[in-house]
């Protein structure tokens, strides 16, 4: 039986879901997808996360959208006269762990109805959280812990990306009573390297 596809998403964008993936798809030897690109056509996410990976196993499928403009996915589509569709999205056939990025945050909007919680349900993934600290990351990461339960969306766990915070960390344990899976520290070198040393402090199998 193949393992549950694994969605990762992010309390807020550009906090590190990239390299969380990357690292992920490294350390599991998963494919990986991200389902929705908008702008860096040519520097996107499955190419960076791709150039990030040594091993030989790991399978990049490409994208059901590929959107010309860098903003929410319901705008870029718009713009380049596009309806998302949630029909149109099949997850990929594999009997290897699927580690699937997604766009912003949970509640980004896809088109006039569907969210990307709704893309979760329909993938019937589990959920990691990436949580970067910032004034304001304790609300959101609470908030969108809330609505996984209440969509009925299983939290695999958090992993947190970036400078440690021992406050926002134990007040988010405090009130969510989420696993954390571990922690990426800053790079100061970004290479398959560093990246395949990023997973010894990552607890998933």
């Amino acid at each position: 039986m193949s393992p549950k596809p694994i969605f990762i998403t992010g309390i807020s964008t550009g906090i590190g879901k990239t390299i969380t993936s990357a690292v992920l798809v490294e350390k599991l030897k998963a494919d990986y997808w991200k389902p929705i690109q908008s702008g860096d056509l040519n520097d996107s996410d499955t190419l960076k996360v791709k150039s990030l990976v040594s091993n030989k196993t790991s399978f990049f499928y490409p994208e059901a959208y590929r959107l010309t403009q860098p903003y929410s996915p319901h705008k870029s589509a718009e713009l380049d006269g596009v309806r998302i569709n949630l029909d149109n999205f099949v997850v990929p056939k594999t009997s290897n762990h699927l580690i699937i990025e997604g766009a912003g945050g949970l509640m980004v909007p896809l088109n006039d109805k569907d969210l990307v919680v709704d893309l979760i349900i329909k993938f019937e993934a589990e959920v990691i959280l990436v949580v970067q600290h910032y004034l304001g990351s304790i609300n959101h990461t609470l908030l969108s812990i809330e609505l996984l339960n209440a969509r009925n969306i299983n939290l695999k766990g958090i992993i947190y990306n970036g400078i440690r915070d021992e406050h926002s960390e134990k007040a988010i344990l405090n009130f969510s009573k989420s696993l954390t899976l571990g922690r990426i520290n800053n790079f100061d070198i970004l290479n398959r390297e560093t990246i395949i040393a990023a997973g010894s402090s990552i607890d998933i199998d």
